[in-house]
Parts: structure tokens; C-alpha cells; sequence
């Protein structure tokens, strides 16, 4: 019997075979070879246009020495740093004020979505508008309130090194509706027993965020804290745009991602990029792996 039900399960695995072979070898030729292939060549001196020289560890050993990697770094970590939290205390507290029944919810809920979803080089331009020093429409605002205070000019943003990366990062929150959305839906799974108990028992309403409301959604603001802390180490379109791929003023917003872009496709220093994209890697997964250790005392997990 078995042998006679051999053949129609060869054919079987024979045909899953073939609906597998198209994802199969998009892996290899398109994940796994590339990412075998850079760590080779971060050990080369490659231009594109001539063959590979091996080179050794020379290319990370230089990056020491590099003055503008530290900068690019600096700018990287300055932007996690301001960027991420802050989008994270934005994006819960629009989450909370959404989640309050009031009337026309669904179309507040859909005004804070959007610049979401919005293309990040179009949001990019609209936001270089904005802050343009002299037309710009957050410092036609600025001005009078300014001038009122007796304060000054308001500041000249991505013209000004130090106004620069504050800008970047108030560029960040247009887009935390994503995080707006993963809140809201974690707020739902909040026991309402719970927080109905705690009112009962006097618990006032920062009290019930601290100890019911928070530890409930953890596991969701951890999510939140790993995925904006790998696109701000990642952070490149919006940087590029505002910048023409500059780095800005006195290089004050040239980020990691912007300064990889640079060595690869300007100065056709491929290997010293590979190199680059590794240690980006190499930071992304310690701080990853630091995320998650650490998280086991705050996160609660139901169940």
C-alpha cells in the first residue's frame, strides 16, 4: 500500500517544490547572496567599475580614523534618541484622547491616520516648505508670538546647524499615526472591570494609567520602541529630500544611512560601505538585543 501511494506523494512534494522554487530562490538571489556578497566585499577595495581587492579588516579599521562616520553616528544616535520617545509619548497620548467616546471619533481617528500614509518624499517637500525661514508657515506663526515675547527671530531650521536635527525631529511626529493605530488597539484589551475597580477604590486617572492602563499595553509599547528605533538608525528619504543629500549645514543632519548612500553611489567606495552597512547592523541588533533583555521586568505579557 505504501508503495503504491509512493509516487503520488513524490508528485506532491515534486509540486510543492514548484510553488515553493519561486520564493525559494528570491531568497537566495535576492536576501542571501546579496547579504553573503557584502560581507565579502567589505573586506575589498571595490569601485564597481574594476574587480574586488581584498584589503582585509583595512576598511573598518579606517572607519576610526573617519571623521565624518562619527558625525553621521552622533546625528543617528541624537535623532533615536529625541525622535523615538518622543513619538512613543506622542502617538500614546493621541491614542488615549482618540479612545474617549465622543462624537465624530472615527473622523478624528482618520485626520490623525493619514499623514501616515502620506509618501515620505512628498511629506518631506511639504515639511522643507514649512520651514523655510523666510516664507515658511511655522515661522509666519512664530514671528509675531516671538516679537510679542521680545524673543527674537524664530529660528532659521535646517538653514541653522543647531535648528537642524530639532527639525528633523519634529518632522518625526507628523508620521506617528501608525503608532496612533497599534495604541489604540491595544487600549481596547484594557480589562474595563479593571479600571472600573480602581475608580471605585479612589484611583485617579494618572494612577490608573500608571499601573492598569501601561502595564497592559507594554508589550505594545516595546514593539513600537524596536520598530522607530530601527527606522531611526535606517533614517535616509526624509533626510535626503530636506537636505538635496547634503547632510545640511556643517553636516549637521547628514545621518548614518545619508552617509552610507554617499560612499556607495558618489564616491563609488562600495567596500568601505559594506563595512558601513555591517556596522549599522551590528549596532541595530546590540541595541535590539539590549531592548529585549531588559524588557523582562516592564513588559507585562497576559496569560
Amino acid at each position: 500500500m505504501n508503495a503504491r501511494r509512493s509516487p503520488a506523494a513524490r508528485r506532491r512534494t515534486i509540486l510543492g517544490l514548484a510553488f515553493c522554487a519561486p520564493a525559494i530562490l528570491g531568497l537566495v538571489f535576492f536576501t542571501l547572496y546579496p547579504i553573503t556578497a557584502s560581507f565579502y566585499y567589505s573586506f575589498t577595495r571595490y569601485s564597481v567599475m574594476k574587480p574586488p581587492v581584498w584589503v582585509g579588516p583595512a576598511n573598518y579599521s579606517n572607519l576610526l580614523q573617519d571623521n565624518l562616520f562619527w558625525k553621521a553616528l552622533w546625528n543617528t544616535l541624537y535623532f533615536a534618541a529625541l525622535a523615538v520617545p518622543l513619538g512613543i509619548v506622542t502617538a500614546l497620548g493621541l491614542a488615549l484622547l482618540l479612545n474617549l467616546k465622543i462624537r465624530g471619533q472615527a473622523l478624528y481617528r482618520t485626520f490623525f491616520y493619514v499623514p501616515s500614509i502620506v509618501p515620505l518624499v512628498a511629506g518631506s517637500v511639504l515639511w522643507v516648505w514649512l520651514f523655510n525661514p523666510q516664507n515658511g508657515a511655522i515661522n509666519a506663526i512664530l514671528r509675531p508670538i516671538l516679537a510679542f515675547l521680545h524673543l527674537g527671530e524664530p529660528p532659521g531650521w535646517f538653514a541653522d546647524p543647531l535648528w537642524a536635527k530639532p527639525a528633523i525631529v519634529l518632522w518625526s511626529l507628523w508620521g506617528v499615526g501608525g503608532s496612533v493605530v497599534i495604541f489604540l488597539a491595544a487600549l481596547q484589551d484594557v480589562p474595563r472591570e479593571l479600571r472600573e475597580a480602581a475608580e471605585v477604590d479612589g484611583a485617579g486617572v494618572l494612577h490608573r494609567l500608571r499601573h492598569i492602563t501601561l502595564p497592559f499595553i507594554s508589550p505594545q509599547i516595546l514593539f513600537v520602541f524596536i520598530m522607530g528605533l530601527i527606522g531611526a538608525f535606517q533614517f535616509f528619504t526624509p533626510a535626503y529630500v530636506m537636505t538635496r543629500g547634503t547632510g545640511g549645514p556643517v553636516d549637521s543632519t547628514l545621518f548614518y544611512s545619508l552617509y552610507l548612500f554617499n560612499v556607495a553611489f558618489a564616491d563609488f567606495k562600495m567596500g568601505y560601505a559594506c563595512a558601513l552597512a555591517w556596522v549599522l547592523f551590528l549596532l541595530i541588533l546590540g541595541f535590539t538585543l539590549l531592548l529585549f533583555k531588559s524588557s523582562a521586568r516592564h513588559v507585562y505579557h497576559a496569560g
